[in-house]
């Protein structure tokens, strides 16, 4: 089986663990709930497992209200001047938070069990030909995510639609996660070719994905320092200055890469919209890099801005 290609934390390539590292109790526990998990929708259908992850929603919002208190003050402290406790929309929020997280890992937990073509059908692409068509010049893409919705599952669903996807991801990625990249991979031929970078080194391999025509994704806004050895960029978020990493953004910018944002939004019963927004650069037309930086930094932030007004449950870490 080929491989997916990791940065370890020296710089170097290096061949994935296959999960080894996940430990057998994990792997035990996770096939136990994963095997629950499709029995149920097995026996009651994709809207029964749904109705399911909202039921372990509702008792999580009803029980754990130390995260409920944790998911409003993140909420407030994300939207600053912006918050209206009166919004009906933000009054929902923290429920719709609990129910469309809980959804969402119990999706990602079966995903390699489901039909290509049932998993296709409930994905909606926003402006997927402005995607085509910057892939169509040759350069790559690049995807600004954010830390709002479950990233994870865009990257996932875009794989899927025969992309070739390149992401960076924490070296401390947790084992669930670990576990289910192995599973996908098993399934699906397309998982194979992913390329994963780890966050705390930018290495010339990330030049190689744009070279090779990739969609390269990170997400840019940061709530904790990562180092003061990586580039940042101060910009105004709901009124309040926060620095976002521009690593990434320059990058792309110095190999002519257009471009673009990527939202996910959860819906009801398994379905996914994606929306891509842009293009924040596009380096055949501006080619003053520190000129443009700050302006697409800050395009950036209130692109997202604007997508948690929309989807305020999509606030995470909580």
């Amino acid at each position: 089986m080929e491989a997916t290609e990791v940065i370890n934390e020296t710089g170097s390539t290096a061949l994935p663990r296959n999960g080894a590292d996940v430990g057998i109790l994990n792997r035990i526990k996770f096939g136990l709930v994963r095997g629950f998990l499709w029995g149920w929708a097995c026996c009651f259908s994709l809207t029964g497992l749904y109705l399911l992850g909202k039921w372990f929603g509702v008792c999580e919002w009803l029980l754990n209200y130390k995260r409920r208190s944790r998911f409003r003050t993140r909420l407030r402290e994300a939207m600053g001047s912006a918050y209206d406790p009166r919004d009906p929309l933000i009054r929902r929020a923290c429920f719709d938070h609990f129910t469309r997280t809980r959804c969402d890992k119990i999706f990602y937990l079966i995903f390699d069990k489901l039909p290509r073509e049932k998993i296709i059908n409930r994905i909606k692409f926003h402006n997927r030909d402005l995607l085509d068509e910057c892939l169509n010049r040759g350069r790559g893409v690049y995807v600004a995510l954010s830390h709002y919705g479950s990233h994870h599952i865009q990257i996932v669903l875009t794989t899927l639609l025969g992309y070739k996807v390149a992401g960076v991801r924490d070296p401390n990625e947790g084992p669930l996660r670990r576990y289910m990249q192995q599973k996908y991979e098993e399934t699906f031929p397309e998982f194979r070719k992913i390329r994963m970078f780890f966050s705390d080194t930018y290495p010339r391999d990330l030049y190689r994905c744009f070279q090779d025509g990739y969609i390269l994704g990170t997400a840019l806004d940061v709530g904790r320092p990562r180092g003061t050895h990586l580039r940042t960029a101060k910009v105004n978020f709901f009124g309040n200055e926060r620095e976002f990493l521009t690593g990434t953004m320059q990058i792309a910018l110095c190999c002519g890469a257009p471009i673009l944002q990527g939202f996910v939004a959860s819906h009801k019963n398994f379905y996914f919209h994606i929306h891509i927004v842009g293009p924040l650069a596009d380096p055949a037309i501006e080619s003053d890099e520190d000129a443009i930086l700050q302006q697409v930094m800050q395009q950036y932030a209130d692109n997202i801005a604007d997508h948690i007004r929309q989807y305020p449950s999509n606030v995470s870490k909580s």
